[in-house]
């Protein structure tokens, strides 16, 4: 009820603003309202991924730099199958391989998670965006001087402590631009959610297009994906100059 009261101003000013660059005003009377539940579905999506992906990233990057043979390559090996293949198949092995394991899942209590399109696409999105992150972080950790971490067990820091108040403030700052980069790549790689009946942005551009058949419908999800890059694009800037101005002020 909170979304729909939110989209429907911001629905009215899309459709006017559409019909006023000349685009087809009843295909937007149609799914104009549609397509910007489509971007909140995108966005929940892309949202929850990247949360619940930079929270699995953080082990995985110091299990990479700190972690014993066993556990670094074990992250590595985790890393290394995210990132080298297709998320598209990743998705259709998280969403058609659960159905092969209902009865384990039913068994266990997670069928109602995998029989849900949207939780198969953010827990799969979430794996590949963890892959991407660990690999970001264990970068910030790795460029960081050896005498950060000395210096802070001088001063009688715990590995923990260490990490927590010195190594992974920094990182993050050095990533920050990389995790931007990837916030970016996940909402353009999101429209995959739509092959698997998820209605985000393409799910519903797809639909719009299926009873239409007009091509412009694909024109709108270019804007709306291209708007919602720029947004992303803007805000990380100021975050950067925000997080980062000490960088400048030392040069």
């Amino acid at each position: 009820m909170m979304l729909d009261a939110l989209l429907t101003p911001i629905g009215q000013g899309f459709l006017a603003l559409m019909g006023f660059v000349g685009l087809n005003a009843d295909l937007m009377d149609r799914y104009g309202l549609r397509f910007l539940q489509g971007v909140g579905v995108t966005l929940e999506l892309v949202g929850l991924s990247m949360l619940f992906g930079a929270l699995l990233a953080l082990p995985l990057a110091i299990a990479r730099v700190s972690g014993g043979k066993i556990t670094s390559r074990l992250a590595f090996g985790y890393s290394y199958f995210f990132r080298g293949t297709p998320l598209l198949a990743q998705t259709f092995l998280v969403y058609y391989g659960a159905g092969q394991f209902r009865e384990f899942f039913t068994d266990i209590g997670l069928w109602w998670f995998f029989r849900d399109a949207f939780n198969c696409a953010v827990f799969t999105f979430t794996l590949n965006t963890a892959a991407y992150q660990a690999e970001i972080l264990r970068g910030g950790i790795e460029s960081l001087p050896v005498g950060q971490s000395e210096g802070g067990k001088s001063l009688g820091l715990s590995p923990y402590q260490v990490y927590r108040t010195v190594i992974l403030p920094q990182a993050y700052a050095i990533g920050l631009r990389p995790l931007g980069n990837e916030v970016v790549l996940m909402i353009k790689s999101s429209a995959i959610a739509s092959v698997v009946t998820v209605y985000d942005l393409m799910g519903v551009t797809r639909l719009a297009f299926s009873r239409s058949y007009d091509m412009e419908v694909y024109l709108w999800a270019a804007v709306l994906y291209l708007l919602m890059v720029e947004i992303v694009r803007r805000v990380w800037d100021v975050l950067e100059r925000r997080l980062n101005r000490h960088v400048a002020l030392s040069h």
